[in-house]
C-alpha cells in the first residue's frame, strides 16, 4: 500500500517540468500520501538530499522554467553497485513509489530501479520528443516556439542584407526540433541526423534559393547531425553562395524560459496521471499522451529505444522550400 512517494527531476531540464512536480505533489496529497522532493535528481538520491513537499512549496512555481528540484550528472548511478545503493536508500527513507520526471536517460535509470524492485512511474519530459510512449512530452511545444520565434527573427534581418542563415537547434541525436521548426519557420533546408545530407547538397539548395530571387535563406540544422551549423560554414568558405553566409546556434535558450500553455498543461496531465497510476497498482511504466490521451507504457518497452522521425515530414520539408 502506497504511503509516501518521492520525485525526482533528472537529466535535461525542460519547460514544464515544475508543473509536473507540482501535479505530482498535490494529486498525491489529495490521495493522502506523504510527498517527499529529491534534489539534483539521482545524484541526489545517492547522496540522500531529501526534503519533504507540502501543497505550498510547489506554490507559484507552474510558471517557472527549469525545475526547482534540480538535476546533475550521476555517474555512479549507471553502475549496477549505483542502482543496488539508491534502491536501498529509498528503503531506508520508507518510500513506497517513485515518480522520474525526464528523458530518455533517466527512464533508462527509472527502469534499472524498476528492475531491482523499486515501484517507479517515468512521466515524460524532454525537448528531444525521442520518447517511445508519448507523441509529445513535456518541454517540446515550448522549445519549439521559440526556436520559431528567432527564426522569424532572423529572417527578417536576413531579407535586410541578403543573407544566409544557418540556424542550429538542440535535440541531441534527435531532429524533431529541426524539422518540425525547419516547416513551420520556411526553411530553404534542413539537416537532420535521420537523414544524411551532404555539404555540397544544402549548399544547392542555398544557390537555387538565390537563383529564385530569395531575399533570404535559412537553414535549420539539427545539433546531432553528422554536419552541425559550424562544419557546413568551414564548408561553405570555398563556395559561391550568392548570399553572405552567418551561423546562429540557439543551444541553450530552448530550455530556458516560462513553458507556454500547453507545456504547462501537459506537465500537470502526465504529473497527475503518474499519481493515478501509482493509486491504481500500476508501476514499472512511463506516463505519456498518445492520441491526446494520457496512456502508460512498460519501461521495459521505452528504455533504450528512440522513437522514429516521420520521413514523410521531411519530404514536405523539401517540397515547400520550393
Amino acid at each position: 500500500m502506497v504511503k509516501r512517494i518521492a520525485v525526482l527531476t533528472s537529466g535535461g531540464d525542460a519547460p514544464g517540468m515544475n508543473a509536473a512536480i507540482r501535479a505530482v505533489v498535490r494529486a498525491g496529497l489529495a490521495q493522502g500520501w506523504e510527498i517527499v522532493g529529491i534534489r539534483r535528481g539521482y545524484a541526489g538520491l545517492l547522496s540522500e538530499d531529501f526534503r519533504p513537499l507540502g501543497a505550498r512549496d510547489v506554490g507559484g512555481i507552474i510558471q517557472l522554467g527549469g525545475t526547482i528540484l534540480g538535476s546533475a550528472r550521476c555517474p555512479e548511478f549507471k553502475t549496477p553497485e549505483g542502482v543496488r545503493r539508491a534502491a536501498q536508500i529509498l528503503g531506508k527513507h520508507g518510500i513506497d513509489a517513485l515518480v522520474v520526471i525526464g528523458g530518455n536517460g533517466s527512464q533508462q535509470g527509472a527502469y534499472a530501479l524498476s528492475r531491482e524492485g523499486v515501484p517507479v512511474v517515468g512521466v515524460a519530459s524532454t525537448i528531444d520528443n525521442d520518447l517511445v510512449g508519448s507523441d509529445i512530452t513535456i518541454g517540446v511545444d515550448t522549445a519549439l516556439n521559440v526556436a520559431l520565434e528567432a527564426i522569424d527573427r532572423l529572417k527578417t534581418t536576413a531579407s535586410s542584407h541578403n543573407r544566409a542563415f544557418l540556424v542550429e537547434v538542440m535535440g541531441r541525436d534527435c531532429g524533431y526540433l529541426a524539422l518540425m521548426a525547419g516547416i513551420a519557420g520556411g526553411a530553404e533546408a534542413v539537416v537532420i541526423p535521420e537523414v544524411p545530407v551532404s555539404p555540397e547538397a544544402v549548399a544547392e539548395a542555398i544557390r537555387e534559393a538565390y537563383e529564385r530571387g530569395k531575399p533570404h535563406a535559412i537553414v535549420v540544422v539539427a545539433e546531432g547531425a553528422q554536419y552541425n551549423a559550424q562544419r557546413l560554414a568551414e564548408y561553405f568558405q570555398r563556395e559561391q553562395l550568392g548570399y553572405e553566409l552567418r551561423v546562429t546556434v540557439l543551444g541553450h535558450v530552448q530550455r530556458g524560459g516560462a513553458p507556454g500553455a500547453f507545456d504547462r498543461l501537459l506537465g500537470t496531465l502526465l504529473g497527475a496521471g503518474a499519481v493515478e497510476a501509482l493509486a491504481r497498482g500500476e508501476d514499472g511504466v512511463l506516463v505519456g499522451q498518445i492520441k491526446g490521451e494520457v496512456v502508460t507504457t512498460p519501461l521495459a518497452e521505452v528504455a533504450g529505444r528512440r522513437k522514429p522521425l516521420d520521413p514523410k515530414l521531411f519530404e514536405l520539408a523539401r517540397v515547400l522550400a520550393q
